[in-house]
């Protein structure tokens, strides 16, 4: 067990306290319950030329702050991760709220002593092991080890990076990160979620693809928004509009679900279910934050496994991709994100030695043999 006690930051806006929700939930007071005040319309951090621009007035009001009504489970968060961190609040206002937001935090969080307290815009001169925050400019310019990103409307255009749906997963993820959990290897033998997590172009959907010639494994399907490829098997994947994913997401209906290249990707209950059920595993191509997520939700029955690959070759295969441009520089520019999250895997595979020997690699991880080997 690490004896190094994490220090963990955590933003606080829209991270503890609801700020743009409580926004536009004035906004609502005012105008009424029009279809453009949905916070899923907020698809940038500031300033984006409409309506909802006008909801930016209120965090600068010492009233707008000293009323923000707490996430449901905030204050359990920061309790749980005291006791396996040193917790900071990086937290960015206008003067004339300092001391507001300084007083409430005191009062909301009393595990974390008031000298934890930091308040300012440059939190890329703050150094943690692990930065909380939802603003995209943020991660991307942290010194944090592992700059970590909440999930919301307006930073889904970040793909990559590691990032989480909630508090649990963000607990899970720092206790992986820290490497202070107790837990046995990983077992699959009576079933289980073996996580494919890579950049794109190492291989990932050509492993799990081999894996499921064996009927022990099984590739669930994986609802998107992504429009359809070119030649690409209409069962390939569920298609579906992204107001009808966001309608089923805010519904329950999904295990998981990430943004990758601006589209959402999330998995059913309903389609991973019967295949752990039955004491098969569950095979699925997946972004760190899904991975994050299902070991999570499984523990000892989840095994997640980095494609690696040299790097000419994934630019190569991006480049080479039947998809926007847009889309291209976006996961050319989440690599590097991508690469270090080899760190929270169980093992890594290599695509460049082939796709049979990553898939003998996984066989003699799991401990088991091929169908055909059982004959």
């Amino acid at each position: 067990m690490r004896k190094y006690r994490l220090r963990i930051g955590l933003d606080v806006d829209d991270i503890l306290y609801e700020c743009n929700s409580y926004a536009l939930k004035l906004l609502r007071e005012k105008y009424g319950n029009i279809p453009a005040l949905d916070i899923n319309n907020i698809r940038v951090w500031g300033m984006q030329g409409d309506i909802l621009d006008e909801r930016i007035s209120y965090f600068s009001s010492p009233d707008f702050v000293a009323s923000q009504p707490l996430y449901p489970g905030a204050q359990k968060f920061v309790r749980e991760l005291c006791k396996i961190a040193d917790v900071f609040f990086v937290t960015a206002v206008p003067i004339n709220c300092m001391s507001t937001r300084a007083r409430r935090l005191s009062e909301d969080f009393p595990a974390v002593p008031s000298g934890n307290i930091i308040i300012g815009t440059r939190k890329d001169v703050v150094n943690f092991d692990i930065l909380l925050d939802d603003g995209a400019h943020n991660i991307s310019s942290s010194l944090a080890s592992y700059p970590v990103l909440m999930r919301r409307p307006w930073n889904s255009d970040l793909s990559g990076v590691l990032s989480v749906n909630s508090y649990n997963d963000f607990i899970h993820l720092a206790k992986m990160i820290g490497n202070s959990f107790v837990g046995k290897k990983p077992d699959l033998k009576n079933g289980g979620v073996l996580c494919i997590v890579g950049p794109s172009g190492t291989g990932k959907t050509e492993i799990a693809e081999a894996l499921t010639a064996d009927p022990k494994f099984e590739k669930p399907l994986t609802t998107t928004t992504r429009p359809r490829l070119e030649g690409e098997d209409k069962n390939a994947y569920r298609f579906v509009t992204e107001r009808q994913f966001i309608k089923e997401r805010d519904n329950g209906e999904f295990i998981e679900t990430t943004v990758y290249g601006k589209y959402f990707f999330g998995t059913t209950v309903s389609n991973i279910a019967p295949i752990i059920d039955s004491g098969r595993i569950a095979v699925i191509p997946i972004d760190i934050c899904g991975a994050v997520t299902l070991k999570n939700l499984y523990g000892q029955r989840a095994l997640l496994v980095f494609t690696e690959r040299n790097k000419k070759d994934i630019y190569l295969n991006i480049i080479n991709r039947k998809i926007s441009n847009d889309d291209k520089v976006s996961r050319l520019m989440s690599l590097d994100f991508e690469l270090r999250n080899i760190e929270l895997c169980d093992f890594a595979v290599n695509f460049d030695l082939g796709t049979e020997k990553c898939v003998e690699k996984i066989y003699e991880e799991l401990n088991m043999k091929r169908e055909e080997d059982n004959v």
